[in-house]
């Protein structure tokens, strides 16, 4: 659709609130869009006196299509923008991610509920706390709950069948009084799920309530002359109290609140945010957003409310800012505080996000941006949130399906960085399927870095078209990344570069710095692909020529490669090493075959 008919289209538009989505020549969706009033909000695009920005132009200049959907209120029209954001993350539209996957606690879904710790939120598995903005957060509050109760944390399938039959026995951990043998049927379920329910209020932030509840039961306890059992009631107040006291920000009276705060410059926005319970800060994350259209901070703080709000899994009716929240729930109550204990909570969250400020303008200025224009194009071709200083390419190699193996090499700044290139053996694929072979390395590399919480790469790049690309980004979603590293594919007939859900290639200027440095990058993991195949295949051919050996069985193999660790370094050993391990008469039959077999 041209110009001219786009505007004729927008003046029919209704003066309603709703949602605009913008499409391009290609039918990809690029930008969505909340409006109090649809017509006067997607006619600031394209009025005769517009005054809109490089980025907003360029939005403008590319968008062929408008749809639009009416909501019942502006507030109806956020939680929808919202939704097709995170669904379809178009290219000039600002998410709120980071690079971070977050601890849960979960209780689980079993009889006798365990309650472990997690960074995968699979909902059906069970009730979800967090996510914990650190490793050592959640692990207070799951040293507090074993500490005060007795979960177990046995993996044990405890039906009731199981425990009729006597199949399983008490361990340690009833010995030394951590868990009462529900294993054996030494604890009941109802009085197992007590602990559970109790242990639950502590992981929503109600400490209050477990505390009145251990206040009445040693009081209870003095009642009838039990002073030892008031003294183990005693002492888990105590314990509640000192975890208490460590978390209090203000006061006990300051509960159920949310506190988010902005602060940003020309091109980025801080936001803090603080879920509030019984005084405490039972959760707190900070992100750093990208504006894409020249977003204006109040804006950015209405869609951060919603998108955190529901990653803590807020109840919260009160929401405290440093700035008005332009578009609010209406049973939410927002308030700038001027003066007092909630003024102070404000001030801290503010502290937090001018700390990240601070933080991501040191790693900035640290990273050569200006000076690397490969980097800089990069960026700006594939539409990239941060400047990929760091990038990892993947590449299969397999020759009529024999001995398939993949490589990975890492470059920084535009710069190989060798020492963090990876070989890889494929252990759960057969025969010459490229698109397998590239799905496990991809999911085996990055689920290893997931669990030794190792940083990701900026940008993902797959040797291979669509269907390598495919199979890489089944890999990431496996395991909950997909979304939040970019990852591109380049074709090698026409380099073309391929992006995730999208058909059509993106077609990059042959003499764009950036296409060249995707190349170099590709060309190094091919090179190291192939290396690594001809040394499989040369070990493979080798060991194949130690069998034809008459006279050296398989118990004689296995002792050389045990010493010797490869087939290259046995075909090179001197006859005096060789006896030593196998003795004289077969070491002389190595000898003579090493020197009849072809050098290579």
């Amino acid at each position: 659709m041209n110009r001219g008919g786009l505007k004729s289209y927008v003046l029919r538009l209704p003066e309603e609130p709703g949602v605009y989505r913008f499409y391009n020549t290609a039918n990809q969706l690029i930008y969505v869009g909340k409006a109090k009033n649809l017509k006067k909000r997607v006619l600031s695009y394209f009025g005769a006196k517009q005054n809109l920005s490089r980025k907003t132009l360029r939005l403008v200049h590319e968008t062929n299509r408008i749809e639009y959907t009416v909501a019942e209120s502006e507030f109806d029209a956020l939680l929808l923008e919202n939704n097709l954001i995170k669904q379809f993350q178009p290219r000039y539209n600002i998410l709120l991610k980071d690079d971070k996957t977050y601890p849960y606690l979960c209780i689980l879904r079993e009889r006798f509920p365990r309650i472990i710790s997690t960074r995968k939120y699979l909902p059906d598995q069970g009730e979800y706390f967090g996510p914990y903005s650190s490793v050592v957060a959640m692990k207070n509050v799951l040293e507090l709950i074993r500490k005060l109760y007795t979960i177990r944390t046995c993996n044990l399938p405890l039906t009731e069948s199981n425990i009729k039959q006597r199949k399983f026995k008490i361990c340690l951990e009833y010995h030394i009084g951590n868990c009462k043998g529900p294993c054996e049927g030494l604890q009941s379920e109802e009085d197992y799920r007590d602990d559970i329910e109790h242990a639950r209020y502590i992981l929503k932030g109600n400490i209050n309530l477990v505390k009145a509840v251990f206040e009445k039961q040693m009081q209870a306890a003095a009642n009838r002359l039990d002073y030892e059992r008031a003294q183990h009631y005693k002492e888990r107040l105590i314990t509640l109290e000192k975890f208490q006291s460590k978390s209090l920000v203000v006061n006990k009276a300051l509960t159920d609140i949310d506190v988010i705060t902005v602060t940003g410059t020309e091109k980025y926005a801080y936001i803090n945010y603080l879920l509030i319970k019984e005084g405490a800060i039972v959760y707190s994350r900070s992100v750093e957003i990208q504006k894409k259209l020249g977003e204006q901070n109040e804006e950015l703080l209405s869609l951060a409310l919603v998108e955190l709000r529901q990653q803590a899994n807020s109840t919260n009716t009160e929401v405290l800012s440093n700035l008005p929240v332009l578009t609010i729930a209406n049973n939410l109550n927002n308030t700038v505080p001027k003066i007092g204990d909630k003024r102070k909570l404000v001030a801290l969250s503010l502290k937090n996000a001018l700390e990240l400020k601070r933080e991501k303008e040191l790693l900035r200025a640290e990273r050569p941006s200006k000076n690397n224009p490969a980097l800089e194009a990069l960026r700006y071709e594939l539409q990239l949130s941060t400047l990929p200083i760091t990038i990892e390419c993947f590449d299969n190699s397999n020759l009529q399906g024999t001995n398939p193996v993949a490589s990975m090499v890492r470059f920084v700044n535009g710069k190989p960085d060798k020492k963090n290139y990876r070989h890889f053996n494929i252990k759960t694929v057969t025969g010459p399927n490229d698109f397998a072979s590239m799905k496990e390395v991809v999911g085996r590399r990055y689920r290893k870095l997931l669990n030794d919480q190792s940083p990701l790469p900026d940008l993902i790049l797959i040797d291979g078209g669509k269907g390598q690309l495919s199979s890489a980004c089944e890999a990431l979603k496996e395991i909950n990344l997909h979304g939040q590293v970019a990852i591109a594919g380049i074709a090698k007939r026409l380099e073309e570069i391929y992006l995730p859900e999208d058909s059509m290639p993106l077609l990059i200027s042959k003499k764009s710095p950036g296409l060249k440095l995707i190349q170099q990058i590709r060309n190094e993991a091919h090179r190291f692909a192939i290396t690594f195949h001809r040394q499989k295949r040369s070990e493979t051919n080798l060991q194949s020529s130690l069998d034809d050996i008459a006279g050296i069985g398989k118990t004689t193999i296995e002792k050389l490669l045990r010493h010797f660790k490869s087939v290259r370094k046995i075909r090179e050993a001197s006859f005096k090493e060789l006896e030593q391990i196998i003795g004289k008469s077969k070491a002389k039959l190595v000898i003579d075959a090493n020197k009849k077999a072809p050098a290579g």
